[in-house]
C-alpha cells in the first residue's frame, strides 16, 4: 500500500464521516422507521443511481485495486450528499468476505452474456442450459467463508482507514438480492426466452427446475444463519431499511436470524407473464424463501399492477414497487394502505433527457394526487444517463421537494 493511497482514502473517509454525523440522519432514520411502519409522515425521497460514472467526480486516484473501491464509494457518497434526498449515510463501509465457489460459478456452469454493439448496450444471455437435460450439471453450493482470504482483505484495509472508520464484513450467504430471486437467474441459465417457452412447452421440467433453485437457495440461507453469518447489515429493501418492527441497520451486530431483517424480492423477467403463469411459475417458489424474513420489499422495474392480489399472499409483504411502467391509479387503488408504495417515475422523464421542470412538474404533481393518502416514498432509480450534467439530480430533487411541501 502506498502513502499516497493511504493519504487519499484516509481524507475521504474523514469528510464521508462528518456527512454520516450530521443530524440529519437521526431525522431521516426517524422518518423511514415511520413511513415503512406505515405510520402517517411526508413522502420521503430517494436518489437510488444517479449516472456516476458519466461525472467527473468519478475520477479515481489510488493504484490499490482495492482502495480503489472505496475510494469510488467515498468518492459517489460526498457527490450524492449535495442531493438533499432522504437517503440515510451510514458510518461504516462494507467488506465482502471471500466466498469460494465452483470455477464456473455459483451454479457450476458458467452464464454470460453477448452484447454485439459493447459493455451498456442491449444483449442476449448466453444460457448455459439449452437443452433439458443439461441440468444435471447445475450445483446446489454450501455456505462456505475463506476465512484466510477475507482476513487479508480486512487487514490490507483496516491498516488504510480501520482507524477512522467502522469496517462490516458482509458474511451473508452467496444467494442474495438477485441471486436469491430465482427469476434472475433462470433467465441467466436458460435464457429469457427459452424460459418463456419451457411455461407452455415443459412445465413439469421447468417446475423441477424451479424446485432446485429454491431448495438451494434456502440451504445457503439456513447453513449462513446456523454459522452465525446474518447480521443487521444484510438488510435489503431497495430503500432504507428501517422500521419499529425491526431492529436497525449496523456495522458489527451480533449475529440474527433471517425473521430479524428485511428481504428484498422481484422478477422483472416475468412482467410480461400474466398473473396465473406468475403465480404458478415463480412466486411460489419464491414465497418459502421470503417467509423466513421478518419484513419484505417486492418489485423493481416489472409492472405489477395485475399482480398485486397475488402478492398478497405474501404475509411479511410490507413494500410493493410501483415502477415507471405500472398503472399508478391500478396499484393505489389495490394497495391502499395495507402496503408502503414505492413510487419510481420514469429517469427518462425526469432526468435522462433534458430538464423540463414544468413537465416534470405536471408528471409528479399527478401521480402524488393519486398516491395521496397512502404511504409512499419517492425513489429516482436506474438513471442511466443525464447527458453529464452534474446539477440534474440536485435540481430535480429540490423540485419534488417543492411539489411535496405544497401538497402534503
Amino acid at each position: 500500500m502506498s502513502e499516497t493511497d493511504r493519504t487519499i482514502l484516509r481524507d475521504l473517509a474523514r469528510r464521508y464521516l462528518e456527512i454520516c454525523r450530521d443530524p440529519v440522519q437521526e431525522e431521516r432514520r426517524r422518518l423511514w422507521r415511520d413511513l415503512n411502519s406505515r405510520r402517517p409522515t411526508r413522502p420521503l425521497i430517494y436518489v437510488r443511481a444517479f449516472a456516476w460514472s458519466e461525472m467527473a467526480e468519478s475520477v479515481c486516484r489510488c493504484q490499490d485495486p482495492l482502495l480503489r473501491q472505496y475510494e469510488d464509494f467515498f468518492r459517489s457518497q460526498l457527490f450524492r450528499w449535495e442531493f438533499g434526498d432522504d437517503f440515510i449515510f451510514e458510518p461504516w463501509v462494507t467488506l465482502p468476505a471471500v466466498r469460494p465457489t465452483h470455477v464456473e460459478g455459483i451454479w457450476g456452469v458458467r452464464t454470460g452474456m453477448h452484447r454485439p454493439d459493447g459493455e451498456g448496450t442491449a444483449g442476449e444471455y448466453l444460457a448455459p442450459i439449452k437443452a433439458p437435460e443439461d441440468v444435471v450439471r447445475l450445483i446446489a453450493p454450501d455456505h462456505v467463508v475463506d476465512e484466510a482470504a477475507t482476513a487479508r482483505l480486512a487487514g490490507q484495509l483496516d491498516e488504510a482507514i480501520g482507524d477512522l472508520i467502522a469496517i462490516s464484513i458482509d458474511r451473508g450467504p452467496v444467494h442474495q438480492m438477485w441471486q436469491a430471486d430465482i427469476s434472475t437467474e433462470l433467465a441467466h441459465l436458460r435464457g429469457l426466452e427459452q424460459f418463456m417457452y419451457d411455461m407452455v412447452d415443459r412445465p413439469q421440467w421447468l417446475h423441477e427446475l424451479l424446485a432446485f433453485m429454491r431448495d438451494a437457495i434456502l440451504k445457503t440461507h439456513s447453513q449462513a444463519e446456523a454459522a452465525g453469518d446474518w447480521r443487521l447489515a444484510h438488510h435489503q429493501n431497495q430503500a432504507m431499511p428501517y422500521a419499529h418492527e425491526l431492529a436497525d441497520p449496523a456495522a458489527d451486530s451480533p449475529p440474527v436470524r433471517r425473521e430479524q431483517l428485511w428481504c428484498f424480492c422481484a422478477s422483472q423477467e416475468t412482467t410480461l407473464v400474466g398473473p396465473e403463469m406468475f403465480e404458478e411459475f415463480m412466486l411460489r417458489y419464491q414465497i418459502p424463501i421470503i417467509e423466513q424474513f421478518g419484513l419484505c420489499a417486492y418489485g423493481c422495474c416489472e409492472d405489477l399492477s395485475r399482480k398485486i392480489p397475488l402478492l398478497r399472499k405474501i404475509h411479511n409483504l410490507r413494500r410493493v414497487a410501483v415502477s415507471p411502467m405500472a398503472d399508478v391509479a391500478k396499484c393505489v387503488e389495490q394497495i391502499g394502505t395495507d402496503y408502503v408504495m414505492s413510487y419510481r417515475p420514469s429517469p427518462a422523464d425526469m432526468v435522462a433527457y433534458g430538464f423540463d421542470a414544468d413537465r416534470i412538474g405536471r408528471i409528479l404533481e399527478r401521480d402524488l394526487a393519486i398516491c395521496r393518502g397512502g404511504h409512499f416514498d419517492i425513489t429516482l432509480k436506474d438513471v442511466e444517463t443525464v447527458q453529464g450534467d452534474g446539477e440534474r439530480i440536485r435540481k430535480w430533487v429540490g423540485l419534488a421537494r417543492r411539489i411535496i411541501d405544497r401538497m402534503f
